[in-house]
């Protein structure tokens, strides 16, 4: 027999051998990571969602429904902010969503009912990022919510379905939440370069990287003093891995192995050093399903033994119809908007479940941080502390992601811009001078004990890590120097 005869009967020997790739395990596991997160979510929530938008918050939602029903009236209302709080949007009804979602959140990780529970998940998670208005502007809260609307069709059936054999994941539903993983991915990089930002061209985008970001970890500050050239070598891997590494998930499966461990990597190593709330475990979790039962069986996941069948046909049409508007939409979401074209991603739009993505596309270049102060008198003027926030130098950055501190997080974003571009800013000021309770929670302390200052201000101050010789002398992790005002005093 020829060589290249017996090379191919080889490689027909082998694929016959070679079994179909299932995919429960990898569900499996992506389900209990999704309720993890949820529940990272929610749990942030509950200690901050009052002071965001409860009745004394920053922000109050039942003014803003009121608001958005005045300008839409009830039917475009819904569409616009869709949302469980137009049956009340007060504090007791804030805590009740949070509560059930934590409570969904630890059913799903329990794998009780893991259909049910997503959708509740979702549902939940959906009502309070429609009325965080300014506190819910983050890509990450968008990849949530699709992954989660996916994830309700991925789902099996069932009360307690085990790896849910009876009700195996349809290949539309894996292949939507990997085009979501794939999305996160090649779009970033994409508007890296489209956004002609000279960092990422002259390989000087992650220099300042590690100390400009929302919220830094101690890692980040160890990592920000390594050489130029390691620093340029992340830039290109980034690039490589966005633009080139992620095509990896339509190949073979040894192919999709060695994508998912240098993705994963990746992903491990920016959880290490900044703090993005759950965008970077949600991203990792996604990278489970490149994975499959074959692969997880060597690392000795045991099969079910259930038979396994396939879903009834009606729900496949529907789901099958229902994605594949959502994949429309995503497509049509990140191409420059047409009125014909663009319908089904202004539809979408505001249920958050298809997102353009494109992260870090302009990088920052200096770090700035607005503070709080009060004063009594107009001369003397105390600072309210921060609970993550870079404010004291020589306390040490933290690690605390997956949580997500929605307020200072908006601080950061505030710094870059002017208050006018952020008036929420001037109404916590108001808050904290009423001494709103739900406010003051959102702060590490009251420095005045309860008795609200006659004036509340807020500076700006630049903030730089410091060297390795001042850290070893010093303590201090931080220099900063005082920028000036950024809003006037309130009375």
């Amino acid at each position: 027999m020829p060589v290249t005869t017996r090379m191919r009967a080889d490689r027909l020997l082998a694929s016959q051998d070679d079994p179909p790739s299932t995919y429960l395990w990898p569900r499996w596991l992506f389900l209990r990571g999704l309720g993890l997160i949820f529940l990272s979510a929610f749990y942030s929530l509950a200690f901050q969602i009052h002071g965001l938008i409860g009745d004394r918050g920053i922000l109050p939602a039942g003014e803003y429904l009121h608001l958005v029903h005045n300008a839409l009236g009830p039917l475009r209302g819904l569409s616009y902010a869709p949302t469980l709080f137009w049956l009340g949007a007060g504090d007791r009804a804030l805590a009740m969503v949070v509560g059930a979602g934590i409570l969904a959140s630890l059913l799903l990780i329990a794998n009780a009912w893991p259909r049910l529970t997503t959708i509740l998940c979702t549902l939940l998670f959906l009502s309070c990022i429609a009325t965080l208005q300014d506190f819910s502007m983050y890509q990450s809260d968008g990849m949530l919510l699709e992954a989660g609307f996916i994830a309700c069709w991925f789902a099996p059936r069932g009360l307690r379905p085990r790896l849910g054999a009876e009700d195996p994941p349809s290949r539309f539903g894996l292949f939507m939440l990997r085009w979501e993983w794939f999305r996160i991915y090649l779009e970033s990089g994409i508007v890296k370069l489209a956004s002609g930002d000279p960092h990422w061209r002259s390989l000087t985008a992650m220099d300042e990287y590690y100390q400009n970001g929302p919220l830094p970890t101690w890692l980040g500050w160890y990592v920000q003093h390594w050489p130029h050239w390691y620093h340029a070598g992340t830039v290109i891997v980034t690039l490589a891995v966005e633009l080139l590494l992620v095509w990896s998930i339509w190949l073979a499966r040894p192919i999709r192995v060695a994508c998912f461990i240098i993705v994963s990597a990746l992903q491990i190593g920016i959880i290490a050093t900044a703090n993005y709330a759950f965008l970077n475990y949600l991203v990792l979790l996604l990278g489970v399903l490149l994975l499959d039962d074959q692969i997880l069986a060597r690392m000795h996941f045991p099969p079910d033994g259930a038979t396994v069948r396939q879903r009834p046909l009606w729900l496949r049409r529907v789901e099958t119809a229902t994605l594949a508007v959502v994949l429309y939409g995503t497509i049509m979401a990140f191409l420059p908007d047409t009125p014909l074209l663009g319908w089904p991603a202004r539809l979408l739009a505001h249920f958050r479940i298809a997102n353009a993505y494109g992260l870090f596309a302009n990088m920052t270049e200096e770090r700035y941080e607005i503070e709080f102060q009060g004063s009594r008198d107009g001369t003397t003027w105390i600072a309210y502390p921060f609970r993550y926030k870079p404010q004291n130098v020589r306390e040490r950055p933290g690690i605390y992601a997956p949580y997500q501190p929605r307020f200072e997080w908006n601080l950061w974003f505030a710094s870059l811009g002017t208050w006018q571009d952020a008036p929420w800013v001037v109404n916590a000021q108001l808050r904290l001078i009423e001494g709103s309770p739900s406010v003051l929670r959102l702060f590490r302390a009251d420095p005045f004990g309860g008795k609200p200052p006659a004036l509340v201000r807020t500076v700006r101050w630049r903030y730089w890590f410091t060297d390795i010789a001042t850290k070893r002398a010093t303590g201090a992790w931080w220099r900063r120097e005082l920028i000036g005002p950024y809003t006037g005093a309130v009375p």
